[in-house]
C-alpha cells in the first residue's frame, strides 16, 4: 500500500515502474488540485476580461499560491518525498524587466515566455528563477534594492557588468553558440580578429557561467533540484558539481543541437561538451537533437553513447527527448474572453470571402520568412483564381535591429512584400499584410481563431510553439498547418500537419494549394490529432516529467553504477612500505608508466600512442626504488618484449611481456611461461582476417605478438569502426577460431585475440614461483603493491593476492602461492629466448616452447631443488590486508581496491614512494 514503508516495493521497481508510478501519482495530485479549485480555491488563473492576461497570470504565480502551499504543507508521497520539492530554475534572463525609478527603487515588468508557461500551474515543486536582470547595477545599493524586490517575485538576480554582458551575452552566446547549433557556421569575415576575440569571449562565457554557479551555490539547500537552461549556461554544470557533486542537476537546451560534424568545428567543442556532461540529465526537444549531442560525445571525446545517453568511466549521463509543450487551457479559455470575440467577429468581417493564411514569426534569418514569401508568390502566379479570394498576414515581430544583417534581413523581406503587393494587390486589397510589431495575448489568440492556413517555414527551429498555439485555438475552425519539416514541432505534429522542406519553393506551393482545397473531412481528421497532441503534452507535463527524470535519475546512477573504488591515499601507502621489510611491486605500463596521451595537448597522437615510451619524469624514482635491495619491482605488461626492453632495459627489474607469457629476470635474459601443449595453430588465419579489416579501416592497426593479435581502431571513425569490429567477430566466430582454443578480449575501441588462459592474472602466479626461485627469498614479502590500467578480462591480477592474506584478514587458505612455486620447480622452464621486435613471426614462438635437450636438462636442474622451494614456500607471503594495495588507473569500473586518475598521478606517487625510499 502507498506509505506503508513495510509493503514498499521501491526497491523492485526499474526506471520505467518507478517513472509510472510517478506519472500516477502527479495524475492523481493534479485531479485532487482541480477538485480543489472547483470549490473555490483556484488562485491561479488567468482572468476572463483582463486585456493583459499573460502578465496578470505570471504575477499571481511569481508571487506565489500560498493558499495552495498551506494546502499541500506535510503531505508526503509513498517514497517519503515531500509533494513541493524545491526547484532552482536557472535561466540567462528572469522571467521580469526592471527599470530604475530611484537609487533604491525599482519597477518590475513581468514578462512573458514559454520557459515561464511552462511552470505555471503545477503544483509538485516551488520554483525559484535565477538569472540576470537584464540591467547593469554597479552600485551596492541599486544591486541590494534590485534584489529585495526580486524576491517578493520568487527571483534572485545574477549582477553581470557592461563588458562581461558584451562578451559573453552578445559576443559568445550569440555570435559564436546560436548560429552554430542553428548551422549558420562561426563568424567568416576577418578570420584572425575572430580568433583573437573568440578567446576573450569564450573566457568571459565561462567567467559568467561560473558567476550564475556562485548565487545557485549560495541559495542551495540539501534536496533541491537545479534546471540550467540553454546554451548560454553551458558551463554551468561543471560548475556546480566541481562544488556540489551531490547536487541534483539537469540541464536543457532549447535550441537545436548540430550533428557532430558542425559542431566539431567550434574551437571549444570538448570543453563544452564535458562540462555539460556534468549534468545528471540532459534534455533536449527532439530524439534528433539528442543523437546529435551523443554522435558529438562519442566522435569528439570518444566515450561510450547507450541507449541511455553517455558513459564515461562508469559514469552515466543520461540524454533524453523532452518535447515542450504550451499551456493549452490558457489559450482556450482565452477564446472564450468577450474582447477575444470581438477581435474574431471584426477580423472575419474584414477578410470576408477570403481565405486567411497567418505566419507568426521573429523576424530572424532561422525563420524562413522570405521563402515563406516567394513560395506564396509562386503560389499566386500559377493559380490566378485565389488571387483576391486569399491573404496572407504575417507578424514579424524585430529582433536585434542594431545588428547589420539583421536591418538586411528586414529590408529584403519589405522588399520582397512590397513587389507581391504591387504585382497581385489592387486599391482596395493587398494579398500581403505585413506588420513589424507584435500582437498582445488577446489579439493574437483572436487571430489563431479566424485562420484558415497556418505557414511555419522555418529554416531550422528549436520547436517552434507558434504551430501549438495555432490548434489550441483551432478547435472550431479546424485549420490546416503547413510545417516545416526543420522545426522540432515536426516530430511532434507531422501526423496532422503538412510537412514541407522550406527551401524547395515548388513543394511549400504545392502544399498551399493543398491546404486551401484540402475537404472538410481531411482537416477534421488532421486537426484531431494534433488537437490531441497539444492538449495532453502540456508545458505543465513537460516540467513535471523532466523533473521526475531527474530525480529518477539520481536514484538509478546509485542503483546501476559500481561503487567506485576510493583514491589511493598517498601517506597511508607510503608508511605501509616504509614500515614493510620486503616489498613486491607489480606495475602495469600502457597509461600507467607512459605519459599521457589523449590531453587537449596531444589529442589524436596517433604515432605518440603507437610508440610506448616510459614518463620521462619517472626514470630518476624507478631508478632508487629498483636499487633498493628489499623492493621487488615487476613490470607487467601486454607488450611485447622489444618494447620492454627499449623502455626498462637498464633497469634492475623484472620485465613480464606479452601479459606475462614472457618473463625477463634483472638484467638476465628472456624466457618463457607459457604453459606446454599451447596451441598457436590459429595464429595465421586470424592474422590474414586482421590484415583484411585493418585495410578496410582507415587509421586502425593491429600488432602481431607471440601469444596474441591486437587490432586497434581508436583513431578510426568510432561508429565505422564498431561495425568493422563487430563483422570482424562475427567472421572470426564462424571461420578462424570456431575450434580454437582462444579467448577474444574486446576493449573500448580494440579486439584482441588470444590464447586461452593467458591473462596477467594467470600468469602472476608463475612469475611469483620464477622470482622466488631466483631470488631465493628468507624474508617473506609483507607488502604487495598492484598498479596498472587493465582490461577487464585481465582484472584478475588484482585479485590474485586476495586468497593469499591471513584467515584472520579474510578467512581465506593460502595455496595458490605453494602451487606456483611446485609448478616452477618441477616443470620444465624453457629455454632461454632471445628477443624479438613486434614483427615477429608468430609461430615462431610455437617452435621455441617445443620441448627439446635443453629444456629437458633444465626441468631436472629445476627439479633438484624441490625440497628446499617446498620448504619455504609457506613463508614467501606474510601479508596482511592493510599492506596489501591494488590500484586500478583511469578505471573506475574495477576490481582494484583503489583509484588513480591519470599516469601523471601515478607518476607524482612513485616520485614520492621513491622519497621515502631513500629517507
Amino acid at each position: 500500500m502507498p506509505g506503508n514503508k513495510c509493503n514498499d516495493n521501491s526497491q523492485v521497481l526499474d526506471r520505467i515502474g518507478r517513472l509510472l508510478r510517478d506519472r500516477a501519482l502527479r495524475r492523481n495530485n493534479r485531479i485532487a488540485s482541480l477538485a480543489d479549485d472547483n470549490d473555490g480555491n483556484r488562485g491561479i488563473e488567468i482572468p476572463e476580461n483582463d486585456n493583459i492576461g499573460t502578465n496578470s497570470y505570471i504575477e499571481q504565480y511569481l508571487e506565489g499560491a500560498q493558499a495552495a502551499l498551506a494546502h499541500h504543507e506535510g503531505w508526503e508521497r509513498p517514497d517519503g518525498r515531500p509533494i513541493r520539492q524545491r526547484l532552482l530554475v536557472v535561466a540567462n534572463r528572469l522571467p521580469v524587466s526592471a527599470v530604475r525609478r530611484g537609487e533604491d527603487s525599482w519597477s518590475l515588468d513581468v514578462s512573458a515566455g514559454g520557459l515561464v508557461s511552462a511552470l505555471l500551474g503545477v503544483k509538485e515543486f516551488e520554483a525559484r528563477w535565477i538569472g540576470w536582470a537584464g540591467v547593469n547595477v554597479p552600485d551596492e545599493v541599486g544591486q541590494k534594492a534590485l534584489t529585495k524586490a526580486l524576491a517578493e517575485k520568487k527571483c534572485i538576480p545574477v549582477f553581470l557588468d557592461e563588458e562581461i554582458v558584451h562578451q559573453y551575452y552578445n559576443g559568445y552566446c550569440n555570435n559564436i553558440l546560436w548560429p552554430l547549433f542553428h548551422y549558420l557556421g562561426l563568424p567568416q569575415e576577418d578570420r584572425l580578429a575572430t580568433t583573437r576575440s573568440f578567446q576573450s569571449q569564450f573566457t568571459a562565457y565561462k567567467k559568467a557561467n561560473q558567476m550564475f554557479a556562485d548565487v545557485v551555490n549560495n541559495h542551495y539547500k540539501e534536496g533541491d533540484v537545479v534546471w540550467c537552461h540553454d546554451y548560454h549556461l553551458m558551463f554551468l554544470p561543471k560548475c556546480l558539481k566541481e562544488h556540489n557533486s551531490k547536487m541534483k542537476v539537469g540541464w536543457f537546451l532549447h535550441t537545436p543541437f548540430p550533428s557532430s560534424e558542425i559542431h566539431r568545428t567550434l574551437p571549444s567543442r570538448s570543453e563544452l561538451l564535458r562540462a555539460v556532461l556534468a549534468a545528471d540529465l540532459v534534455g533536449f526537444h527532439t530524439y534528433d537533437y539528442a543523437r546529435h549531442f551523443v554522435s558529438a560525445c562519442t566522435r569528439i571525446l570518444g566515450l561510450e553513447g547507450t541507449p541511455e545517453g553517455v558513459e564515461d568511466q562508469g559514469r552515466l549521463t543520461r540524454v533524453a527527448a523532452f518535447p515542450i509543450g504550451i499551456d493549452s487551457e490558457r489559450f482556450m479559455r482565452a477564446l472564450e474572453d468577450t474582447e477575444v470575440q470581438k477581435h474574431i467577429k471584426e477580423l472575419k468581417e474584414r477578410f470576408s470571402g477570403r481565405k486567411v493564411m497567418l505566419g507568426v514569426d521573429r523576424l530572424d534569418m532561422i525563420k524562413g520568412i522570405p521563402p515563406k514569401l516567394l513560395a506564396f508568390e509562386n503560389f499566386l502566379e500559377e493559380n490566378p483564381y485565389w488571387r483576391d479570394k486569399v491573404v496572407l498576414l504575417q507578424i514579424a515581430v524585430p529582433t536585434r535591429t542594431d545588428v547589420p544583417e539583421y536591418q538586411k534581413l528586414t529590408s529584403q523581406v519589405h522588399e520582397i512584400v512590397g513587389r507581391i503587393n504591387g504585382r497581385f494587390g489592387s486599391l482596395t486589397t493587398v494579398p500581403i499584410h505585413h506588420l513589424d510589431r507584435s500582437l498582445d495575448f488577446l489579439a493574437l489568440c483572436a487571430l489563431y481563431a479566424v485562420t484558415d492556413v497556418a505557414l511555419v517555414t522555418s529554416l531550422r527551429d528549436g520547436m517552434n510553439l507558434v504551430s501549438y498555439e495555432f490548434v489550441a485555438c483551432q478547435d472550431s475552425k479546424r485549420g490546416v498547418l503547413i510545417l516545416s519539416e526543420f522545426a522540432g514541432a515536426a516530430q511532434s505534429l507531422g501526423a496532422g500537419a503538412i510537412l514541407v522542406n522550406p527551401w524547395n519553393i515548388t513543394e511549400v506551393t504545392a502544399a498551399i494549394s493543398k491546404a486551401l482545397n484540402m475537404p472538410a473531412e481531411e482537416r477534421e481528421k488532421r486537426h484531431r490529432h494534433n488537437f490531441e497532441h497539444v492538449t495532453t503534452h502540456t508545458a505543465q507535463q513537460w516540467a513535471e516529467f523532466f523533473v521526475s527524470e531527474l530525480n529518477d535519475t539520481v536514484i538509478e546512477a546509485q542503483q546501476r553504477i559500481r561503487k567506485v573504488p576510493p583514491q589511493l591515499v598517498f601517506s597511508d601507502a607510503i608508511r605501509r612500505y616504509s614500515q614493510s621489510n620486503n616489498r613486491l611491486l607489480i606495475l602495469g605500463f600502457n597509461s600507467t608508466l607512459t605519459e599521457p596521451i589523449d590531453t587537449p595537448e596531444r589529442r589524436g597522437d596517433q604515432i605518440k600512442e603507437m610508440e610506448l615510451k616510459l614518463h620521462p619524469d619517472l626514470r630518476g624514482p624507478l631508478t632508487l626504488l629498483c636499487n633498493d635491495p628489499n623492493t621487488t619491482i615487476v613490470v607487467l605488461s601486454g607488450s611485447d618484449r622489444a618494447v620492454l626492453d627499449d623502455n626498462f632495459g637498464e633497469y634492475n627489474m623484472w620485465l613480464a611481456a606479452e601479459n606475462g607469457m614472457f618473463l625477463r629476470p634483472t638484467k638476465g635474459e628472456w624466457m618463457t611461461t607459457m604453459p606446454e601443449h599451447l596451441n598457436m595453430d590459429w595464429v595465421d588465419s586470424v592474422q590474414h582476417v586482421l590484415e583484411y579489416f585493418t585495410e578496410r579501416t582507415p587509421r586502425s592497426h593491429f600488432d602481431i605478438r607471440q601469444t596474441s593479435l591486437v587490432w586497434n581502431y581508436k583513431y578510426a571513425d568510432i561508429e565505422f569502426g564498431r561495425l568493422q569490429a563487430r563483422d570482424m567477430l562475427q567472421h572470426l566466430w564462424t571461420g578462424p577460431i570456431s575450434n580454437s582454443s582462444v579467448d577474444v578480449v574486446q576493449g573500448s575501441r580494440s579486439v584482441e585475440v588470444r590464447a586461452v588462459g593467458v591473462t596477467k592474472g594467470a600468469a602472476i602466479d608463475r612469475i611469483l614461483g620464477e622470482i622466488v626461485h631466483s631470488k631465493a627469498i628468507s624474508t617473506p614479502i609483507d607488502f604487495v603493491l598492484c598498479i596498472g590500467h587493465f582490461l577487464g578480462k585481465d582484472e584478475d591480477v588484482y585479485t590474485f593476492f586476495e586468497p593469499e592474506l591471513p584467515p584472520n584478514s579474510l578467512g581465506l587458505p593460502r595455496c595458490k602461492l605453494t602451487e606456483a612455486i611446485k609448478h616452477s620447480a618441477e616443470r620444465r622452464q624453457s629455454p632461454k629466448v632471445p628477443s624479438c621486435r613486434s614483427n615477429s613471426r608468430p609461430h615462431q614462438g610455437k617452435s621455441q616452447q617445443n620441448g627439446g635437450p635443453s629444456s629437458d636438462k633444465k626441468s631436472t636442474g629445476g627439479s633438484s631443488r624441490r625440497s628446499t622451494q617446498e620448504n619455504i614456500s609457506w613463508n614467501v607471503l606474510d601479508l596482511k590486508k592493510e599492506n596489501y594495495y591494488s590500484v586500478a588507473v583511469g578505471r573506475t569500473r574495477t576490481n582494484a581496491r583503489y583509484l588513480l586518475n591519470t599516469s601523471d598521478d601515478v607518476v607524482t606517487f612513485l616520485k614520492e614512494l621513491a622519497d621515502a625510499a631513500c629517507s
